[in-house]
């Protein structure tokens, strides 16, 4: 027996417009200071080698503490959880503004690269709101905001860099948005504040997968979808055994193929960015203003196609499987369209169909994850799921500066590769995703 969603309640419509804005104001904030970083770094007389140490010390922390603070989220409570890594990255973002040598600013980079997971808690918070069935057009509308706001921020970030002292007042801006942000949930409606507490019609019945626990109505009270919403009461060890229960559970279920599927399309998609720049200068003599244009076209049909999604389930039929393998598909064509265009108008039209594709599939494996692995906690599966593609991040210069030493069209190249071996890996694993319950069965 049902219970209505939270999107048709006041409160819930307003908590999911509080996220998008919360999103929106992030991603803003944060793209108007990370172009600039490695021009202060240069300033601040550091070597290509000890920036590129500090970016990729950066790197190692979002992959392992991506995990942590997702799981954490499911027991100490999105709200919490939410404000804290707010309030901390704004803290690593002010000394960023303060950072008079390169000592400083490489400590300012820590607590930013442990806690700047607001987007994923965000994420995570939405899925708790809505039923399956509304969940990708809600994500959708939420990577579109979050979209717009990295759309916008270099142009401010820019403008304020030529100013005198352009980058202490960016970082000063940005730690102010982060400030708000932490306001804005701080002031969200709190009857919704216990995550999970939803329990709509079209989410798969936990007692079902888990018949032991279904007698226990405290511990049903205590835990659902793998949330235990009184968190914040429990002892510090409480929380990290807790926290290591539930990365480990993840860690060695059989969710393993959804998993390599994320990575290979995401190491793929970051491999066609990878030198894209450098490639249309080399291929089609494009000046930079040129391919800034193009990158910028690209993001904005891509955050513009976020909001497609809710027409786009419905015209599946909520089969989310088989909108990720027909996104994947054109992700393949669109990449390889690209690595062997003779002429730009063929680069544009990959680049628009690109933008289409990745903004689909990037919603359809989150929802894919949360639906297989339900019983583990949104939390934790989005924060694994940003683990994984952190090993991307790591790899991808790797595999794209070995590309490059024989073509500039060798990374798009493998990217193809790697997408055409996800959609194999997809098909192998039809029997597991695709059904009479489009997707929704347990395998837990």
């Amino acid at each position: 027996m049902g219970t209505r969603s939270a999107n048709s309640t006041p409160n819930g419509r307003s908590l999911q417009q509080c996220l998008h804005l919360v999103g929106f104001l992030d991603l803003f904030g944060v793209s108007m200071i990370v172009p600039l970083l490695n021009h202060h770094m240069k300033s601040l007389g550091a070597s290509p080698t000890t920036a590129g140490i500090i970016g990729s010390c950066y790197g190692i922390l979002q992959l392992f503490s991506s995990s942590i603070v997702g799981s954490w989220s499911d027991i100490a409570g999105r709200r919490y959880a939410l404000i804290t890594c707010i309030l901390i990255s704004a803290l690593g973002y002010g000394l960023l503004g303060i950072s008079i040598n390169i000592y400083i600013y490489a400590v300012a980079r820590i607590p930013v690269g442990i806690f700047k997971h607001s987007l994923s808690i965000s994420k995570a918070f939405l899925s708790d709101l809505v039923s399956e069935k509304e969940r990708p057009h809600v994500m959708g509308r939420f990577n579109s905001a979050s979209s717009m706001g990295f759309i916008l921020g270099p142009v401010v970030g820019g403008y304020l860099t030529e100013l005198q002292g352009g980058f202490y007042i960016t970082s000063v801006l940005c730690t102010c948005i982060f400030l708000i942000n932490a306001g804005l949930v701080w002031m969200m409606p709190q009857s919704t504040d216990r995550t999970n507490m939803v329990t709509p019609s079209s989410h798969v019945n936990l007692h079902n997968s888990m018949p032991s626990k279904s007698d226990n109505p405290v511990h049903a009270s205590q835990e659902f979808n793998g949330v235990i919403p009184n968190g914040p009461a429990q002892t510090l060890w409480a929380q990290i055994i807790s926290v290591f229960k539930k990365v480990t559970g993840v860690a060695f279920s059989q969710m393993w193929d959804i998993f390599l599927v994320r990575l290979l399309m995401a190491v793929a998609v970051m491999l066609y960015y990878s030198n894209f720049a450098l490639a249309m200068e080399e291929r089609f003599h494009l000046t930079p203003r040129m391919t800034g244009y193009l990158i910028s076209y690209g993001s904005t049909l891509g955050a513009l196609s976020g909001f497609s999604l809710g027409p786009l389930s419905r015209l599946y039929q909520y089969n989310i499987y088989t909108m990720l393998l027909h996104s994947s598909v054109l992700t393949f064509f669109s990449i390889l369209l690209y690595s062997v265009a003779p002429k730009m108008w063929i680069v544009v039209l990959s680049s628009t169909f690109l933008a289409f594709s990745t903004s689909i599939g990037r919603t359809c494996i989150v929802d894919l994850e949360l639906t297989l692995g339900q019983k583990h906690g949104s939390g934790t599966l989005i924060g694994v799921g940003q683990s994984v593609t952190s090993v991307g991040r790591i790899v991808v210069p790797l595999f794209s500066g070995i590309a490059q030493e024989y073509s500039p069209c060798g990374p798009p190249q493998i990217g193809a590769v790697l997408a055409l071996a996800s959609i194999f890996l997809m098909y192998k694993s039809k029997s597991y995703y695709d059904g009479p319950a489009h997707g929704k069965h347990k395998r837990e």
